[in-house]
């Protein structure tokens, strides 16, 4: 969950979040190694009336600057295209779930179970018991075995939706007549909250999404229960 005045992520749960959080962060070291370059630049151009005639018409200046941001560019594609391939489509995932947008709720089906499907709503403000997160709240949470595989196919049946949990690295959008795919593993158990990102109508902040991740005996009771 995010705090008051938090700066950064949300606590990484998922290996491509972790993964996420340190490219972001190598990233932004570069950024900030050029700004401060191009800062020191410019203050001593302004403060200095020392100059040098021939810098300017120097070839090896010339290669310097030309190279250097080749390198640069290299440093930070590399790691870039290591997270998309790990972020890429898996083969065997132990489970498929389909999530549905809808104006504005959405609605969650276990493919590989015959009959486990259900609807899931947001808490209304009047109705939330102690200690239960306004706005976050769903009546029925996405329940999945941690340390697994698991795949979610994300769609829509009218408008424009997005399924978002940032602390699972997490975002498709919800595209009605297209099936879009991510691919989520959590590392240890929880409750993960997330919400509708796509501004998709009037009540566009009013479809969160929860997800409990449990241990694989919890939700082999749990899918049991559900399905009787």
């Amino acid at each position: 969950m995010p705090y008051p005045a938090q700066l950064g992520f949300q606590d990484a749960t998922s290996p491509i979040m972790e993964e996420l959080m340190y490219f972001h962060d190598h990233t932004l070291m570069i950024v900030f190694l050029i700004s401060s370059l191009v800062l020191y630049i410019i203050i001593v151009m302004l403060t200095t009336k020392l100059t040098h005639t021939s810098t300017m018409d120097a070839q090896e200046v010339e290669t310097i600057w030309t190279i250097m941001p080749a390198v640069i560019l290299v440093l930070i594609a590399l790691p870039s295209l290591r997270i998309l391939y790990m972020m890429d489509e898996i083969f065997n995932p132990y489970l498929t779930v389909k999530a549905m947008g809808h104006q504005w709720y959405w609605s969650y089906e276990y493919t590989d179970y015959e009959d486990l499907t259900f609807d899931s709503y947001m808490i209304p403000t009047n109705e939330l018991s102690p200690g239960q997160l306004r706005l976050l709240e769903v009546d029925n949470r996405v329940v999945l075995p941690m340390e697994l595989p698991i795949r979610m196919l994300i769609s829509s049946e009218d408008v424009l939706h997005a399924w978002a949990v940032p602390s699972l690295g997490l975002k498709a959008d919800a595209v009605p007549g297209r099936l879009n795919q991510v691919t989520l593993t959590s590392t240890r158990p929880g409750v993960y909250y997330g919400q509708c990102s796509e501004i998709c109508g009037s009540n566009h902040s009013f479809m969160p999404i929860v997800l409990e991740m449990t241990t694989l005996k919890y939700f082999e009771k749990w899918s049991s229960m559900m399905q009787s």
